[in-house]
């Protein structure tokens, strides 16, 4: 008897293990429209390689939403109501046709991670004093971005700790200095000299990965 107790037990544990880790699973919506059937449970959602008309859309009702993709989308706007997502960790951008944030995108606070990879149009100086005033922005993405200079806004950047600038045309290593929080750096596919390369060694003050 004690045996089959002890067997209830170990099942009955099993079982909440299981339920407890799907649980944890966070959904991702794929749907703009039933997205918006329950927005405030929206914490994940991906509209990438979709054609949509993002304009009109009242992106104030994600009160919870972290990430958002809009990559592959084909936008020449990038719609300024989504500065109204308060709650907003990452975004991407990547591979769209637009040539400027809107201002408003200065609002989010919150943001860690943003991605503005495959943006040959992209304003990158505007881009980058809108993004500087971002008290949170850890992470950014630039890459294949046909850049082989970085502006001077960058270094405004105050809390910037990981920049990516893979598949990119820049010929040495960009003197980033000033960005004291920087811990990492990716220069993957450039066309920097292989005697820089050697010098991945040496104490920049961050990680380099050539």
């Amino acid at each position: 008897m004690k045996k089959i107790n002890l067997l209830k037990i170990v099942l009955l544990l099993c079982s909440y293990a299981v339920f407890s880790q799907n649980n944890d699973k966070i959904k991702e919506y794929t749907s703009l429209s039933e997205a918006l059937r329950e927005p405030e449970k929206v914490l994940r959602l991906n509209l990438s390689n979709q054609n949509i008309n993002l304009s009109n859309e009242n992106w104030s009702k994600f009160i919870n939403l972290e990430y958002l993709s809009l990559k592959n989308d084909h936008l020449k706007e990038i719609p300024s109501a989504i500065s109204n997502i308060k709650s907003l960790k990452t975004i991407d951008l990547s591979n769209n046709d637009f040539t400027n944030l809107p201002e408003g995108f200065s609002n989010l606070t919150n943001l860690e991670e943003i991605y503005l990879n495959e943006e040959k149009n992209m304003n990158l100086p505007k881009t980058l004093s809108i993004l500087s005033k971002l008290p949170k922005l850890k992470s950014l993405h630039l890459e294949n971005d046909n850049l082989s200079v970085l502006p001077n806004e960058l270094l405004k950047f105050k809390n910037l700790e990981s920049l990516y600038l893979n598949n990119n045309k820049f010929k040495e290593i960009p003197k980033l200095e000033a960005l004291d929080h920087l811990k990492y750096l990716d220069l993957k596919d450039n066309n920097i000299n292989p005697e820089l390369q050697d010098m991945k060694n040496l104490n920049f003050g961050f990680k380099i990965n050539f």
